[in-house]
């Protein structure tokens, strides 16, 4: 792909979103792995079809649409379970990825991923940028804003990449223990560096 892509990643709770909206505002476009994700199993899709083929129709709410906390609890107990998910899940992901990539049309693009090094989507860009805070922000950022119990969370957080590997994996980093008036300028001064970069691309 000759489009200059940027992975943006980060734990639950540390700001990513707010980050990306950042980039958004600076008119560059956004892909979001999670969007695409749920797309992938929306009503009358091949993968709610699989799925619901697979576990049966108690998956399903009564809407017929895929009953997303029973799959969670379903797959965090059963790892083989959880692998096959991802087999069928990931290749579908993947290519709606990519589609959408190429579909953007500014200087460069974003792609959204909270799992961007635990999946293999950093295969996908450019570079990656990783907005970190400390596991303990995480927990109370994300109890905050979600009011979901700690262990919940705890059990997300330990479904991703430990922060010291994620930290060696990332090409750029956003520390996001500050004030959000911080991150506007960090932001920026990333943009014009991608800019720069996607014109020698």
């Amino acid at each position: 792909m000759s489009k200059f892509i940027v992975g943006l990643t980060g734990g639950i709770g540390s700001g990513k979103t707010t980050v990306a909206n950042m980039f958004a505002e600076l008119g560059i476009e956004l892909v979001d792995a999670d969007i695409i994700a749920r797309e992938v199993v929306e009503v009358g899709s091949k993968g709610l079809y699989e799925i619901s083929a697979h576990f049966g129709s108690a998956i399903l709410n009564q809407d017929k649409s895929l009953n997303r906390a029973k799959l969670r609890e379903l797959i965090f107990s059963q790892p083989d379970e959880r692998e096959w998910l991802n087999e069928l899940m990931h290749p579908m992901i993947r290519d709606k990825i990519l589609k959408s990539l190429k579909a953007t049309t500014s200087p460069y693009a974003i792609l959204v991923a909270p799992l961007l090094f635990e999946n293999g989507l950093d295969r996908l860009v450019n570079l990656s940028l990783l907005v970190d805070i400390s596991p303990e922000q995480q927990l109370n950022r994300t109890i905050d804003r979600d009011s979901v119990s700690s262990v919940q969370i705890k059990n997300i957080i330990d479904s991703q990449a430990p922060r010291a590997e994620r930290l060696s994996k990332a090409d750029d980093v956003i520390d996001n223990h500050g004030k959000i008036s911080a991150l506007k300028g960090k932001v920026i001064t990333l943009h014009n560096n991608y800019l720069k970069l996607a014109n020698n691309a």
